[in-house]
């Protein structure tokens, strides 16, 4: 049996890939954000300050929470802004894909830790509903509204990333979903300081909370999938295998893996039946760019098989 090896190795550029009429858009990752993420963090830490001061001064649970909100984001901002460089790392005798799914990682604490404060911020409401305070509601209107700003404009350094990497997309997420809560903070203060209804602090929060765990749901579970090897989301395996079974001179494939390298990058591995031969290294090159154009795999190593009398240990579906 003629067991010829070819690998190919492609990279995700920034363009759009079409297949039968499904375009799969491939964005910058977070190394691309690197000021974003800096800007994003300085402006957040500096916002965290000022709420926690006027949080505490104003009687208001829902500033402190949000400060608590922002307190994660800002950590999780970090987590991906170092797990972005790590990635850029040069592959090593041991890691041999370098440390590129440290981005998959970080998506995941991501969602986790948002999450988290977002249980914290709705254990604390519910709280305040037993032991209601005063509230400065003018103070609240003010500070909260700062919020809207420096949120506002942090997600808006990350809009154009959020469809091509799920950690540039957990970035928007945090940055969008904190401008929410700060506008919710705003209304909350409004009312409270036209009609004294304390209770109304602590049910915005409750609100508002439920609905950034709404938003992160998805995140989460798509980062679950990808550290757990999955096929993303945007590629139909099916149209893979139909793919690679048309080759010209393929009689059958197995052994067919399609795993996500990192937010951005996806790998395949495939073992072809050929039984005229080994159709030379065009056959592999062109078959990894058509990968690349077709579903955005851009590291393709297919194995070509050509004596079908020799079985291959890893035809059997079942065996991995």
């Amino acid at each position: 049996m003629d067991h010829r090896h070819h690998e190919t190795q492609g990279r995700h550029d920034h363009q759009d890939h079409s297949h039968d009429g499904h375009s799969h858009g491939h964005s910058h990752g977070p190394a691309e954000f690197g000021f974003a993420f800096a800007a994003g963090s300085a402006l957040n830490v500096g916002y965290i300050v000022v709420e926690v001061i006027y949080g505490i001064l104003a009687h208001s649970t829902a500033l402190l929470a949000d400060a608590g909100h922002n307190l994660g984001d800002v950590l999780a901002l970090l987590v991906a802004w170092g797990a972005s460089h790590l990635g850029q790392r040069t592959p090593t005798a041991r890691f041999t894909y370098g440390l590129r799914s440290t981005s998959i990682l970080a998506a995941l604490v991501n969602a986790v830790v948002l999450l988290f404060v977002m249980g914290a911020v709705a254990w604390e409401a519910v709280r305040r509903f037993a032991e209601p305070q005063a509230v400065a509601g003018l103070t609240v209107m003010v500070v909260a509204a700062g919020g809207i700003v420096v949120n506002g404009l942090s997600a808006w350094m990350f809009a154009s990333g959020r469809k091509g990497d799920i950690n540039i997309r957990a970035a928007f997420l945090h940055m969008a979903g904190d401008a929410a809560v700060s506008a919710g903070v705003v209304v909350a203060g409004l009312v409270i300081f036209l009609t004294d209804w304390l209770w109304l602090d602590p049910l915005v929060s409750l609100i508002l909370a439920g609905v950034v765990v709404y938003g992160t749901w998805g995140l989460l579970r798509e980062s679950v999938m990808m550290s757990l090897d999955a096929v993303p989301g945007g590629i139909d395996p099916r149209d893979v295998r139909s793919y690679l079974e048309s080759l010209a001179g393929v009689e059958r494939i197995h052994d067919l893996h399609i795993w996500p390298m990192s937010t951005t990058e996806v790998a395949l591995t495939c073992h072809l039946l050929m039984p005229a031969g080994h159709p030379g290294d065009e056959f592999a090159a062109r078959a990894a760019r058509e990968l690349h154009k077709r579903f955005g795999i851009g590291h393709a190593t297919l194995q070509i098989e050509v004596d079908e009398a020799v079985a291959c240990a890893l035809e059997p579906e079942h065996v991995v």
